[in-house]
Formats: structure tokens, sequence, C-alpha cells
């Protein structure tokens, strides 16, 4: 993309930018969007509220990603109905299709979301010699999202879930290995049980970019 102006991408809920690095890679300039400070983002970030933002200034993107909170979703809540959650799917989604833009909203596989495709680490040769990486993920879109199928393997499987606060606990591996698993060598602490590897923005990304070239064509 030397040389060339880049479509515009709304990273809503960036976290640590895992998500908004395999967009860059696919070619998109990334704009990220989180209420809490994430200093190691690596492109332009706003601390504010992901869907207030949207709602003012999303039409000034060619495309947006969405990465709402997943822990409602999460086999982990089941096992504590006592434990609230924000459920933002339906208001991410409701913001997005008003905005009609093409748009991704990405969670984990049992979250509400309509008709997702479902990435895993290993149908990208993600991991270490020591580990597979899964880390299967769901993506809704209003666009036709092609599916990149699994490729398990006999290796033990790298888990980097967990959420804030427990992080360190719920993680296997030491950080180095699920730095290099995950191929998201900046993020560190809370970031990366939250992180998606960016292989899987990034096979999004180029997809995304050749059905908005489709469009205008």
């Amino acid at each position: 993309m030397t040389g060339l102006v880049r479509p515009r991408l709304l990273d809503l809920f960036c976290g640590g930018g895992g998500a908004g690095t395999g967009y860059w890679l696919a070619g998109f300039e990334v704009v990220g969007v989180d209420s809490a400070k994430q200093p190691r983002y690596p492109f332009s970030f706003f601390q504010a509220d992901a869907l207030e933002f949207a709602r003012l200034y999303g039409d000034r993107f060619d495309a947006i990603h969405a990465s709402p909170p997943c822990q409602a979703y999460s086999r982990l809540a089941a096992r504590h109905p006592d434990r609230e959650h924000p459920d933002l799917i339906g208001p991410t989604r409701a913001v997005l299709q008003a905005l009609g833009k093409p748009y991704a909203i990405e969670n984990v596989p049992d979250a509400p979301l309509l008709e997702p495709v479902v990435l895993c680490g290993s149908a990208f040769g993600l991991g270490t010699d020591e580990y597979q990486l899964r880390r299967h993920r769901a993506f809704e879109t209003n666009w036709p999202l092609m599916v990149q199928p699994c490729s398990h393997d006999d290796r033990p499987v790298l888990s980097v879930a967990g959420h804030a606060g427990r992080a360190s606990r719920n993680c296997s591996g030491s950080s180095a290995e699920r730095r290099e698993a995950m191929g998201a060598p900046w993020l560190a602490g809370e970031a990366m049980p939250e992180a998606i590897p960016p292989a899987y923005t990034e096979f999004i990304g180029r997809q995304l970019i050749a059905h908005a070239t489709e469009l205008v064509a």
C-alpha cells in the first residue's frame, strides 16, 4: 500500500491492538477507541465510549470493526450466573447497522452473533514449537466473509484466556511464548488475554478491501 491512500477503519473496543494490527497489515489506516487507556496501542487512539464515538464519527470511516466485551458470553460466565457483565453485542450491531458501513463484530463462539464465521489460530499456523494456538473467535459481518478451516494438531494447546486481574493465573506458557504464538510482540499484561491474533483480521481485512473494491467498480 506504499504511496496509496489507505481506506480508514474504526477499531471499536480496540484493547491492545491485536485486531487493529491485522487490519493495518491488510492495508487500512486504523483508528482505535476504548474506554480504558491503551498505552501500547500502535495506531491513533481515542479514550472514549466506543459506541458514542461511533455514533458521532463513524460516518468518517470506510469500515468498522468492533470487539465488545466477551465476558457475558464466555463459558466462565455460565459457571458464575451471579456475576453481571455488559451485554453489548445487540447495541453494537444497532449502531453499526445504522451507519451502513461494512462491519465486523468479533466475540467468543458462544456469543449471540448472526451467522458468524469462526477462525482458529491453527488455520494460520500460529503457535510455537511446543504449543499450538487455537483461540477460536467468531466474526459477524454484513458482507460475505470466507472461512479458514481449523487445522488442529497434537501439540498441547497454549491458553491465553483470562480477564482483567486474573490473566497471569489463567494463562499457560510464558509471556514470551504467548506473544510469539499470537504474533503480537508488543502485547503485555491485561491486554494479552483480551486480544485476538492479528492474522485473523489481516485475513478478514484483505477480503474486506476486495469486497469494497467490487462495490465501487
